[in-house]
């Protein structure tokens, strides 16, 4: 095998690749000569077929495979051997491999990874939050499950701010229809959010049975995206309108919260530590989401086109089936791979730096790293032994919580350059209710 690479941009690569015909003639001979010994024709007994007539019926198919075997294992050779890295599936081009004469040759362009050199980190600046869970941040949290918790009675009123409303809905945008509720309808609470304001401002003070029509400008940055600078005109009838009833807060209700001895105090006091445990949670995501900013500012990367395609064609299905889930009619809806490119390159040059900074720093994470990951994941279920176990019965299973853990050094190792200071935050602006 002859193999010679050309450089046709910062990222591209050809090689040429030429293999002898006889030692691929002679794989080919010998095969065909296997499928005699058992080959099945009509008018001939199993492995009585004339060998030319085998041939004849099987030679293009088993000159595909070898040939096809050959383009693969020698392109492999020649990437190792020039000590290249593929980015994506190469273009193979040769001619037909009927048409080869002395040699085989063929022609394989493709990408390669770039080279990444991480910039300055010291003049980064992380500001890492700063706040203790206070006793009014214990109450809110409880109000929030009081409300949680509340049952509801239907009422003849106009429907105001928190009753549960049952609505059905025909949602469509330049005339054609995008969403219809169907016969069963959507229950929801009149400003709990999740929606635009002004989706719950236009059904406030509407009886059951009222049918009303309004459209919303949705902003240019909605979410989801293809709703994002679009006009939506909704038709909407209120089938039902139910007030809410809270429940008191007492033995019962730190009960239902599974506090067994319903001890009232008991309750706040584990409230206020899951508070200080999802904190301490909100504020590693809010550095990490900092040092990974940092990182893409001080890395000068060009990606290759393969690993851009296939992340979008990644947060394309990611976005359909989320749709999909959630009943959207995808007929209705057009998705166009210049919607999600710029998340793209941004998910795919950090996984390019995250990896090149593990690599050359060995920041892989070790078993007792995994293990205190896995302990933290399974402090939010009522049996964490459970959980630990069932990670542990397949290794498959203990990949998330090694990348997170990987993560967690990477953040840690960029914390030790860049400049942090920490930055006094309110509990509802940590949490995301400000």
């Amino acid at each position: 095998m002859a193999a010679t690479v050309e450089t046709i941009s910062n990222l591209e690569r050809r090689i040429t690749i030429s293999v002898p015909l006889k030692p691929l003639q002679d794989e080919v001979s010998q095969r065909i000569n296997r499928l005699a010994r058992t080959a099945k024709l009509p008018g001939f007994r199993p492995g009585k077929v004339p060998l030319k007539l085998v041939e004849q019926q099987y030679g293009a198919q088993v000159r595909d495979e070898v040939f096809s075997n050959t383009v693969e294992r020698t392109f492999s050779d020649a990437v190792e051997e020039n000590k290249l890295r593929v980015a994506g599936f190469p273009n193979i081009e040769h001619k037909p491999f009927g048409e080869a004469a002395e040699a085989f040759e063929y022609t394989a362009t493709f990408e390669v990874f770039p080279e990444i050199k991480i910039g300055d980190l010291s003049k980064a600046k992380i500001e890492r939050p700063a706040l203790e869970v206070g006793e009014a941040d214990v109450k809110k949290t409880i109000d929030v499950l009081v409300k949680q918790r509340a049952t509801y009675e239907p009422v003849k009123r106009a429907a105001k701010k928190g009753d549960k409303v049952a609505i059905k809905l025909i949602a469509s945008i330049d005339g054609a229809e995008v969403e219809r509720s169907g016969d069963e309808g959507i229950q929801l609470i009149l400003g709990e959010g999740g929606r635009v304001p002004e989706f719950d401002e236009s059904i406030l003070g509407n009886k059951a049975g009222a049918s009303k029509t309004f459209e919303i400008n949705y902003p240019a940055d909605h979410k989801p995206e293809q709703l994002a600078g679009k006009t939506v005109a909704y038709d909407v009838t209120v089938v039902s309108v139910e007030q809410a009833i809270l429940p008191a807060l007492d033995a019962d209700f730190a009960r239902t919260l599974g506090v067994e001895d319903g001890d009232v105090e008991k309750m706040q006091a584990e409230i206020k530590q899951s508070l200080e445990q999802e904190v301490s949670k909100r504020v590693r995501a809010n550095v990490k989401e900092q040092v990974f900013k940092a990182l893409l500012e001080n890395v000068e990367i060009e990606l290759p086109k393969a690993i851009i395609s296939a992340e979008i064609n990644r947060l394309m299905q990611s976005t359909k089936n989320d749709l999909e889930r959630r009943g959207v009619d995808l007929s209705n809806v057009t998705l166009e791979p210049s919607m999600f490119e710029d998340q793209a390159k941004r998910h795919a040059s950090l996984r390019l730096i995250l990896s090149e900074l593990v690599v050359k720093n060995e920041l892989q994470a070790n078993p007792d790293q995994i293990r205190a990951m896995v302990d933290q994941f399974a402090q939010s279920f009522e049996r964490p032994a459970d959980v630990v176990r069932w990670y542990y019965e397949d290794t498959k299973r203990l990949d998330e919580p090694a990348a997170l853990a990987t993560e967690e050094n990477v953040v840690t190792w960029v914390l030790a350059s860049a400049k942090v200071s920490d930055k006094k935050v309110k509990f509802d602006e940590l949490m995301g209710n400000a």
